[in-house]
C-alpha cells in the first residue's frame, strides 16, 4: 500500500545518473551508430538559439479558434526536444560541451509563464494561480529527470530553480486546489475535498510551511502526495477510445508506476492484478490489420504506438505478442520528450521476437459495448467487423453510439472518421457541429432526420451478445441516444460477422418503432473510398479491395453524399456518406457485400419497421 512510510523508503534510481560512467559507456557501446547520431544532432543544436515564446503566441490560440494544435505546438515542442537531445548527449559523451546550451534551454522552460495549454489557461497566465494539465505534468517530469541524471554537473541555481518551479506549478496546486474539472468529476466532489483541506490546514505536519516541498525531499509533502496518487492513477487506467490514447494515457501511467515501484524498493506495485495485464493487452485486442486499429472516438485512423512502451510491458507482464508488436513500430514523435527518449535507451525491444502478431478470433469489451470480430485472424486481409455502443459522455467523446467499421484487405471500407484537427473550436460549444463528432459523420442510424445528443444519459443498452465459431453478434437498443423529436419507441441495431459464408459476411440490421406516428429511418455507411451506385448494388471501392453491397427491396432509396475536405488531424480528407432510406410503407431491406472477382463477403444494411 502506498503510504507515508513508503514515501520515506526510496529505493535505487530507475536509471543511472551521469556519474555512473560504466552504465552510460555500456549504453553508448550498445547503441553504436545511434549514439553517434544523437551526439551529432546535439552538436548542431548547441549552435542554434533557443526558440522564442512570445505572449502573443500563447494568446493566438484563443484569438484564432481554428488554429491547429500543431501550429501552436511548434515552439514548445522544439524547446522540449532540445532539452531531451542535449541531456542524453551529455550523459553519453560526458565532456561538458552541452551543459551551457542545456542550461539555456532548461532555464527558458522555467521562465515560461505557464507550462499549461492555452485552452486550460483561458488568457495570459496568472503567475499566482498556476494551472495543472497534462503538459504541465510532462514538463515537470522532464525537468525532474534532468535534475536526477545530471545532478551536480548542473549549475546549483538551476537545480534550485527546477525544484522551486515543480513545487509552485505542480505539487502545491495539486494539494491545495480542487478546481480542475479534468481531475474531479463533479463540483460536489471538489467542494468535499476543499472542506477537508480547510479542516486540515494549520495542523502540525500536514503541509509544512503551507507549501509542499516534495521536489526538495520533504517526506511529509511526499506523503501528502502519496495519499492522492492511487486515485488519480486509477483514472489513467480508463480506456474508452482507440489505442492512440491508450498509448498516451497508459504510457504515462506506466512511467509513474515504474518510478513508484523502483523508488519504494518494490513495496508499492501499481502493476499488480489481472486488470492491469488486460489493459496492457489492449492494442493486441483492437487490431484490425497490421498497423491499423479500431479508432472509435478521438483516435487517428493510423496509429504508431511507442515501441519503448510496448517492450517494457512485454517484459513486465510476460506478453510475447507485445514484443512482436513493438518490433513493428517506427520511432514515434514522443521520442522527442526526455521521459520517453531516456526510456528508449533502456526499454529496447528484443529483435529476435519478430513482428508477427496474430490477434484473437474475437474481442468483446462489455462495459463499452465494443465488439471486434475477425473472420480469419491469421489472414491480415480477411474481413473484420468492429461495432460499439456505450454512451455519449465518454472521454474525448464523439456521438457515435451504434457506429460500425467493416475492414477488408487491410483498409476500412466502412470507416470511422477518427480524430478531427484539434483547435479551440473543436473543444468548444460547437464541438458536435463538426461532422467527425456528430452521429451524422458515423455509420449510425438517422431516425426522423435526427442526430444523436451528447451526455451520459444518451446511451445504448446491450440487448444480446453471442460468440460462436460460426458467428459473433451484438444487439443494441439505441433509442436513448436520440432526442425526443426522433419519436422513438425503440431503435434496435443488430450487427454480426458470419464465418459460415464464403470469406465471411457482415449483417447490419436496424429495426425502428415510433411512438406516435410512422416515421422515417436512414442507415448510413461512411467510406473514404469510392461509392458507386448501380442497379440494386452499391460498391465501396478502396485502394486494395472492394465491397459490393446488394440490397432489397428495389425501391429503397440510396444516395452517395460527398463530404469533401473533412478537417481531420492527419489533414483534410474526402469521405462519402452512403444513405439508405426506407420507403413507406415500412419494409425489409437486405444486402450482401461482394468482393468482386474473389468471393463473397456480406453486409445486411438493415431492416426498418415503422409503427405507432
Amino acid at each position: 500500500m502506498w503510504s507515508a512510510r513508503s514515501a520515506r523508503l526510496p529505493g535505487p534510481p530507475p536509471f543511472p545518473p551521469v556519474a555512473d560512467r560504466a552504465a552510460w559507456e555500456g549504453v553508448r557501446e550498445r547503441l553504436g551508430d545511434a549514439a553517434t547520431a544523437l551526439i551529432a544532432t546535439a552538436a548542431g543544436l548547441r549552435r542554434r538559439a533557443d526558440p522564442p515564446g512570445p505572449a502573443t503566441l500563447f494568446l493566438d490560440w484563443l484569438r484564432n479558434p481554428t488554429r491547429g494544435e500543431q501550429e501552436y505546438d511548434g515552439t514548445l515542442t522544439e524547446r522540449r526536444t532540445r532539452l531531451a537531445t542535449l541531456t542524453l548527449a551529455e550523459c553519453l559523451e560526458h565532456e561538458g560541451r552541452f551543459l551551457d546550451p542545456l542550461l539555456d534551454t532548461a532555464w527558458s522552460l522555467c521562465e515560461e509563464s505557464s507550462w499549461a495549454h492555452p485552452t486550460h489557461v483561458r488568457g495570459l497566465p496568472d503567475y499566482d494561480r498556476p494551472v495543472i494539465d497534462l503538459r504541465v505534468a510532462m514538463t515537470a517530469l522532464d525537468l525532474a529527470e534532468i535534475d536526477h541524471l545530471l545532478g551536480a554537473r548542473l549549475d546549483p541555481l538551476l537545480r534550485k530553480r527546477i525544484r522551486r518551479e515543480l513545487d509552485r506549478r505542480c505539487f502545491a496546486p495539486f494539494l491545495e486546489r480542487h478546481d480542475y474539472w479534468w481531475m474531479y468529476n463533479t463540483a460536489a466532489r471538489r467542494e468535499q475535498l476543499d472542506r477537508r483541506l480547510r479542516r486540515r490546514r494549520g495542523r502540525r505536519g500536514d503541509l509544512p510551511g503551507g507549501r509542499p516541498r516534495a521536489a526538495g525531499g520533504d517526506h511529509r509533502a511526499r506523503a501528502a502526495l502519496a495519499r492522492r496518487l492511487p486515485r488519480h492513477l486509477r483514472r489513467g487506467r480508463r480506456i474508452e477510445r482507440g489505442p492512440g490514447y491508450w498509448s498516451y494515457g497508459f504510457g504515462y501511467y506506466t512511467i509513474v508506476a515504474h518510478l513508484v515501484e523502483t523508488r519504494t524498493g518494490g513495496r508499492v506495485d501499481f502493476f499488480a492484478g489481472e486488470r492491469l495485464r488486460q489493459i496492457a493487452r489492449y492494442p493486441l485486442r483492437t487490431i484490425l490489420s497490421p498497423g491499423v486499429y479500431v479508432n472509435f472516438s478521438d483516435c487517428d485512423r493510423r496509429v504508431n504506438l511507442s515501441s519503448t512502451h510496448l517492450a517494457f510491458l512485454a517484459r513486465r507482464f510476460d506478453i510475447p505478442e507485445l514484443m512482436a508488436l513493438a518490433n513493428g513500430q517506427s520511432p514515434g514523435p514522443r521520442q522527442g520528450q526526455l521521459a520517453w527518449a531516456l526510456r528508449g535507451l533502456f526499454w529496447t525491444p528484443d529483435r529476435d521476437a519478430g513482428t508477427t502478431v496474430v490477434p484473437a478470433r474475437r474481442d468483446f469489451f462489455r462495459g463499452m459495448h465494443w465488439l471486434i470480430a475477425r473472420q480469419d485472424p491469421a489472414d491480415p486481409g480477411a474481413l473484420v467487423l468492429a461495432a460499439k455502443g456505450g454512451h455519449n459522455q465518454e472521454m474525448h467523446n464523439q456521438n457515435d453510439i451504434g457506429a460500425v467499421i467493416v475492414h477488408l484487405a487491410g483498409e476500412s471500407l466502412v470507416a470511422d472518421p477518427g480524430r478531427g484537427r484539434y483547435n479551440q473550436a473543436y473543444f468548444g460549444p460547437q464541438r458536435y457541429e463538426h461532422l467527425v463528432n456528430s452521429s451524422l459523420g458515423h455509420a449510425t442510424p438517422v431516425p426522423n432526420g435526427q442526430a444523436q445528443l451528447a451526455g451520459r444519459e444518451h446511451r445504448a443498452e446491450l440487448l444480446a451478445h453471442r460468440a460462436t465459431e460460426a458467428e459473433d453478434m451484438m444487439a443494441l437498443e439505441l433509442r436513448d441516444a436520440y432526442p425526443a423529436e426522433a419519436d422513438l419507441a425503440s431503435l434496435r441495431r443488430t450487427v454480426a460477422l458470419r464465418r459460415d459464408a464464403p470469406r465471411g459476411e457482415v449483417i447490419l440490421e436496424d429495426v425502428a418503432q415510433f411512438q406516435t406516428r410512422p416515421g422515417t429511418l436512414e442507415s448510413v455507411l461512411i467510406t473514404f473510398g469510392q461509392a458507386e451506385i448501380g442497379d440494386g448494388i452499391v460498391t465501396l471501392r478502396g485502394e486494395r479491395g472492394a465491397l459490393t453491397v446488394a440490397y432489397d427491396p428495389p425501391d429503397l432509396t440510396v444516395r452517395a453524399e460527398p463530404a469533401p475536405q473533412v478537417d481531420l488531424a492527419e489533414g483534410p480528407a474526402d469521405l462519402t456518406r452512403v444513405r439508405f432510406a426506407w420507403p413507406e410503407p415500412a419494409g425489409r431491406a437486405r444486402s450482401t457485400a461482394d468482393r468482386p472477382g474473389v468471393g463473397r463477403t456480406g453486409s445486411d444494411v438493415g431492416r426498418r419497421r415503422g409503427g405507432g
